[in-house]
């Protein structure tokens, strides 16, 4: 270990190094990265580490050094997710050029484990001689291009999603560049894949499938530690934290500890389709135990073998939890509720939304999708939101957060007190439909939607004695859209809006060819997880999918790129106006109410922006100033897969 101050790097003396006129030294220490470590034969050194924190010895000691050209200093567009990384490292929200942390230096063999910047066979000749390569890999070199093209073929060899799902993850855990190129270039493909349908099995055989950790695990066990935990993470500058207990997966139930697959699907997606770096993303479960009998008793399984704790124990861990974050991160961190029962997800959010940048995708993010969904189907039945009535199979989170969300939109464009703009909007849950008769009963975020009505048990009658023009299911409960249920809606509604938003796959309310066939195709659907085009009487219906992978990576870009402290509902709302902005006429003729995930990464912008625009208005941004052309920055900040070269 050769120690260097770090003013000696700024200043001269720089052993085996030149600069020529018109180039920039400048050294980008964010994360283990492989540089060149020049020796005064100017050849690298091999497997060195640099600590910038004490005086340098000599003169002619080994050097970290990257070297760019000042012209090109300048961040461009990442949106396609091929630009040159002009920085070293991908930026994406990075403050400063220099920073004191020491370097790993990996070459040879141990450069081919390293996912972070192994490149395989698109080594270069001068590389693979520079860094200690030669002979560790055939004589071949070929392209990032060719790698996606091969890795493609191979995962379509398989038929079985969990197999494609297990290549995916092997390919994140050898190359990380390729697996988001992979992904961005692929994305409507692999979607399903890495989030869901197939993350939901994924989880569901967690401990079967589990090979190498990639996230961190906080249990029962370790209470009082926590901070010291967060600090056993390699990676220093983490942005965004998706965190999950496990006891809500999907629409499967508890899962306990295997959840991880969630946080770690999410994370994928912030880099892949929102632009965040790799990096700055930290995948977390909270292990409290689990009351699944199945995984108790599974020998695979993964976590702790105990019943779920509850109460004043699981508050303390979860608090000490989210002051280690703050502590360890800063104020800017944002730290993403995931998949928690409802009793904790409402608490939680509400606990610390005052003191946190904290969000639920499960309340909020599900809320946003479904409102740009709705904002754009109005285009195709006519009338404003307030002309419309809401009906609800589902009254949990997912269900309570869009209702509030459809209400505080409709307060914004009429005025009218939030109040009132409820009473257009009701609930059905396990016991019938919610109504004032029952408020007692209720649990406290159920309160708000009991309305006067005679009391009405089943889901039927409900539609037949509400007629809403929109109906949503978020029930977890699979089938529940019967042929009775769609047929009713179609008998008050030219066009009725059906949206079976359960996850996964078999748990949606009724299916996209259910759906069409039924209302004789006159339905306007959407769903949480993706169907197949159905053809009806002649004519090709393609339905879209009310995925939160529309919203969250773009929507936690807009955060991070204005250094947002909290979270606020406007930026609920200003990120379902922008989502509903990208659908156009042509997506509309083909009976789309969400666009195509092909152009995500220029939605994710878009919504980025509004975001940010949002945060700057309420005075809650801390990046100053404020960037004039806000979308240009969001895709200046976009992380890009592209391979860097290696000097």
């Amino acid at each position: 270990m050769t120690s260097l101050n770090s003013s000696s790097f700024v200043k001269n003396s720089i052993s085996g190094v030149s600069r020529t006129q018109g180039q920039l030294l400048r050294l980008s220490v964010r994360r283990p990265m492989v540089v060149a470590m020049v020796h005064s034969n100017g050849r690298p050194e091999r497997n060195v580490g640099v600590s910038v924190d004490s005086a340098v010895k000599d003169v002619n000691a080994l050097v970290a050094v990257e070297v760019a050209d000042s012209d090109s200093a300048k961040p461009t567009a990442a949106v396609g997710g091929g630009v040159e990384d002009v920085y070293g490292e991908d930026t994406a929200t990075e403050d400063h050029f220099i920073t004191p942390w020491s370097v790993s230096v990996a070459s040879g063999y141990s450069l081919l484990r390293d996912p972070h910047h192994n490149k395989g066979l698109a080594f270069t000749e001068k590389e693979r001689d520079a860094h200690y390569l030669r002979g560790l890999l055939p004589p071949v070199v070929v392209n990032h291009d060719l790698q996606v093209k091969k890795m493609m073929h191979n995962i379509r060899q398989y038929e079985i999603p969990l197999q494609r799902y297990q290549a995916m993850m092997d390919l994140q855990e050898k190359n990380e560049r390729l697996f988001y190129k992979l992904l961005i270039e692929n994305v409507e493909e692999l979607l399903p894949i890495v989030y869901t349908p197939t993350v939901g099995e994924a989880c569901q055989k967690y401990g079967t499938i589990f090979k190498n950790p990639q996230g961190l695990y906080i249990s029962l066990k370790d209470k009082g530690k926590v901070l010291e935990i967060l600090k056993n993470w390699p990676q220093k500058k983490i942005q965004v934290i998706v965190v999950t207990d496990g006891e809500r997966i999907l629409g499967l139930g508890d899962l306990g500890c295997q959840g991880m697959g969630i946080p770690v699907g999410k994370l994928s997606l912030y880099t892949a389709l929102g632009g965040i770096r790799p990096s700055a993303c930290l995948p977390i479960t909270i292990d409290v135990g689990t009351n699944n009998e199945k995984m108790l008793n599974d020998e695979f399984y993964i976590g702790l073998r105990q019943r779920r704790a509850s109460g004043k124990e699981y508050a303390e861990l979860m608090n000490e939890f989210m002051s280690a974050v703050k502590q360890n991160y800063g104020e800017k961190v944002l730290i993403q509720f995931e998949d928690f029962a409802n009793h904790n997800a409402f608490d939680l959010l509400e606990k610390y939304r005052t003191t946190h940048l904290v969000f639920n995708d499960d309340i909020q993010g599900t809320a946003s999708v479904v409102l740009a969904g709705l904002i754009s189907a109005l285009k195709l039945v006519g009338g404003s939101l307030a002309d419309h009535k809401f009906l609800f199979l589902g009254a949990g989170e997912a269900g309570t957060g869009i209702a509030e969300l459809i209400a505080l939109e409709i307060s914004k464009q009429t005025n009218a007190p939030l109040e009132e703009t409820r009473k257009k909007i009701w609930l059905v849950d396990s016991k019938g439909l919610i109504v004032s008769s029952r408020v007692d009963s209720l649990q406290h975020f159920k309160k708000p939607w009991a309305h006067d009505h005679e009391p009405v048990h089943e889901f039927l009658d409900s539609v037949k004695s509400i007629k809403p023009t929109v109906l949503i299911g978020s029930s977890g409960a699979g089938q529940t859209f019967t042929k009775e249920v769609v047929e009713a809606m179609s008998s008050f509604n030219e066009k009725p809006i059906i949206l079976a938003l359960s996850n996964p796959t078999s748990q949606s309310e009724c299916t996209a060819e259910q759906a069409y066939t039924w209302s004789e195709g006159r339905a306007i659907f959407a769903s949480g997880s993706p169907f197949a085009p159905v053809d009806y009487n002649g004519k090709n219906y393609v339905s879209g999918q009310s995925n939160n992978a529309y919203i969250f990576p773009g929507f936690g870009l807009g955060l991070i790129i204005s250094g947002a402290i909290r979270v606020h509902d406007d930026m609920l709302l200003a990120a379902s106006e922008a989502l509903a902005e990208q659908v156009t006429p042509e997506h509309f003729a083909n009976g789309l109410i969400y666009p195509p995930f092909t152009n995500i990464r220029k939605i994710s912008a878009h919504i980025a922006a509004r975001v940010a625009a949002k945060a700057y208005e309420l005075g809650l941004a801390t990046r100053l100033p404020q960037p004039e052309d806000l979308v240009a920055y969001a895709e200046s900040c976009m992380y890009s897969p592209k391979y860097r070269n290696y000097r």
